[in-house]
């Protein structure tokens, strides 16, 4: 035993030999309270006793739960506490640095983001031919909404509807009356309203017609410029004629795009106004720039209707030359008086003038204030169809630093004078080689203004076709009715009333009514008559019936656009040509990190084989089929020194390899990409820096 004061010990004795236990009070206190002889009892004396160590030791002052903050305070300047607690909070922030530092990496090494106009197909709507809900025989807004779940059913997530602007019927909508109202036969504003709120609540963007080059005559505008009132008086463009034998002599040689001259004579005004199609169509004067107010005043009136696009229409018109002379004919020794057809003379005078860009640019800067909130980006296309001017066509991209459209809509597949492998491969070569870098491409193969592919270029080739559209890279367009394969309608059962529409003119056997079902009017109205005739072949070819076969053209494009939805290297990848003849077109699509490939071989002409190892180095012996038009084929094993195609048969294979097409020295300058990214098989992202 030792001898201790007992001061010194947390347990002290009385006199009385008790034992008060003080537990954790701290010792100033308790002599405080202790040596208040003015108010306490004399303090008892202490005495000195034998204490076992080991019981001095238990008494030594522990952590416990619930210590008050004087006793916690004791501890937390051990150096036990002390390290570990800076070691954590080190480890804390070390760690946040890291994880900011990681998602700034991967943010900066990330490829963007495909938009929705990007990463879907566009499904083209006539609306006066896709579903008629009031029984009168013309489709309708109200029509198009009861139909969404077709669009959602076709793995599509855009719709573009033509033009349904109040309007002359004969026009077909493309002159409108009224830029600001709904032509009454598709509906109504409320419709429409409808409408947008249906597309946006299944997920879908909308996508609208606005062609701004000229109005109808029956235009407010028309009839206030005719009559010289206030502002409007220079809205179009009026010329002085003459008058000789009852005849006008117009101001100059200039032909409308419909054939004779492009100016009318006005009895009100006493002038000629210039008309580039119809004359019932009077070009606006964009030279005014009141004019290019109030149609930037309408693209906001839609866009706050909640439209996430428009396409412009006949923009390469927008402005003629100033100084009104005769255009150069193609024929010089033609006599100018015989000069009726648009093909006899250059419009060099009348189209495509300096200062139209300009005019073009500020769509988009109008469109680009509406695009700030994110996802709702507000598509910009131009639909002009600069058939020999590649180059013309390619400046509505804009430039590296002035965007203009998101993409001018591409006619290639739709132009082309004969189907072959070879015409298939010039088509798609002429506009990647000549789209800018870093642009985004797309397709059509049908449009309101071309005969159907059933009709174009044969039945057996519509699976084919429908087949590299999908396949391609950027944006493929779909007409209404091309997922089923529905053809024109016979013309001689259609009204030779005279119509106009776009560039090109209206032709009406493509507009044929959509084919639902095999019910009376193809299930296109509950009426007794349709402002079109259905197509006869309507009971066998219908969406109803092709959508319980597994081998029909509806399957087949389902499944193409499910393809090419879930897969990376048909969504953004590489495009590389590997052959073309006159029968087949071949090439591949593939992603940098991504070891499988895939190939497509379309047959446009008669039963072919080839020998594709040949051709391309360290291709595998064998692919997979993925799809085929003949859908009894998917899944079987090919051998790629013998790949044999029937006529208007298409293939997609998929194979395995170390050493993608892309990277190959033999193929340098036939492989292109868009939107360039790589794939991470470690981190499973995409990034950009390959």
């Amino acid at each position: 035993t030792v001898k201790v004061e007992a001061r010194s010990l947390p347990m002290e004795l009385s006199e009385k030999g008790g034992v008060e236990n003080n537990g954790f009070v701290q010792n100033e206190a308790f002599e405080d309270e202790e040596t208040d002889t003015s108010s306490q009892e004399e303090m008892p004396k202490t005495c000195s006793v034998d204490v076992d160590p080991v019981a001095v030791e238990e008494t030594v002052l522990k952590p416990y739960a619930g210590m008050p903050k004087e006793v916690l305070l004791q501890f937390s300047s051990q150096a036990r506490y002390r390290v570990t607690r800076e070691i954590l909070f080190w480890l804390i922030i070390a760690g946040s640095v890291a994880l900011v530092c990681a998602t700034i990496a991967i943010i900066a090494l990330s490829p963007k983001c495909l938009d929705w106009w990007q990463a879907s197909p566009i499904y083209q709507i006539y609306p006066r031919s896709f579903k008629d809900s009031n029984m009168d025989g013309n489709g309708d807004l109200k029509g198009i909404q009861e139909k969404l779940d077709h669009i959602t059913y076709l793995n599509i997530k855009t719709v573009w509807i033509t033009s349904f602007f109040k309007s002359p019927l004969k026009d077909l909508g493309y002159g409108a009356e009224d830029f600001y109202d709904i032509d009454p036969i598709f509906g109504s504003m409320g419709d429409f309203e409808n409408l947008i709120a249906a597309i946006h609540d299944k997920g879908l963007k909308v996508i609208m017609d606005l062609i701004p080059n000229h109005t109808s005559d029956k235009h407010r505008w028309f009839q206030l410029s005719r009559n010289r009132t206030g502002k409007y008086t220079d809205y179009y463009i009026w010329q002085d004629c003459t008058q000789a034998a009852g005849s006008v002599i117009p101001p100059n040689n200039w032909v409308s795009v419909f054939g004779n001259s492009s100016w009318q004579f006005d009895d009100v005004r006493k002038q000629c106004y210039f008309h580039q199609f119809g004359k019932e169509q009077p070009d606006l004067n964009f030279r005014n720039l009141a004019v290019q107010q109030e149609i930037q005043d309408i693209i906001k009136f839609w866009l706050g209707k909640g439209v996430d696009g428009f396409s412009f229409g006949s923009v390469k018109f927008l402005l003629e030359a100033t100084h009104f002379r005769d255009e150069p004919p193609v024929n010089k020794s033609q006599n100018g008086e015989s000069i009726t057809a648009y093909s006899q003379l250059y419009h060099d005078y009348t189209t495509s003038q300096v200062g139209l860009h300009d005019i073009i640019r500020s769509f988009r800067h109008t469109m680009n204030q509406f695009s700030r909130e994110p996802g709702r980006y507000r598509f910009m296309g131009t639909d002009d169809d600069e058939k020999e001017d590649i180059e013309a066509t390619m400046m509505y991209y804009g430039t590296t630093f002035i965007q203009e459209a998101d993409f001018p809509f591409n006619f290639n597949l739709i132009n082309m004078k004969s189907l072959s492998g070879n015409s298939i491969f010039e088509a798609v070569d002429l506009w990647m080689k000549n789209m800018p870098a870093g642009k985004w491409p797309n397709w059509a193969v049908g449009s309101p203004n071309a005969a159907r592919v059933s009709t174009r270029i044969g039945k057996e080739y519509v699976n084919v076709m429908n087949m590299l559209l999908l396949t391609l890279p950027g944006t493929p367009v779909t007409y209404y009715g091309e997922e089923i394969g529905m053809e024109n309608i016979a013309s001689e059962n259609v009204s030779e009333e005279p119509v106009n529409s776009g560039p090109v003119g209206v032709t009406l056997p493509e507009k044929s009514p959509m084919q639902w079902d095999g019910e009376v009017n193809a299930g296109f109205t509950e009426g007794n008559s349709t402002w079109l005739p259905v197509n006869s072949d309507y009971q066998s070819v219908n969406v109803e019936i092709q959508s319980t076969w597994t081998n029909s053209t509806l399957s087949l494009y389902r499944a193409l656009t499910s393809l090419r939805n879930n897969e990376l290297p048909l969504n953004r990848g590489w495009m590389c040509h590997i052959w073309n003849d006159s029968d087949v077109f071949v090439y591949v699509r593939e992603l940098d990190g991504l070891d499988r490939v895939f190939m497509m071989v379309l047959n446009f002409g008669q039963e072919s084989t080839i020998d594709l190892k040949a051709t391309v180095p360290n291709l595998p012996s064998e692919a997979v089929i993925r799809l085929s038009t003949h859908f009894s084929n998917a899944g079987k094993v090919v051998n790629t020194e013998l790949i044999k195609t029937e006529m208007g048969e298409g293939l997609v294979l998929e194979y395995k390899t170390a050493k993608p097409v892309h990277t190959m020295e033999a193929f340098q300058g036939k492989c292109f990409v868009a939107e360039k990214a790589c794939y991470s098989k470690a981190l499973n992202l995409l990034y950009v820096n390959c």
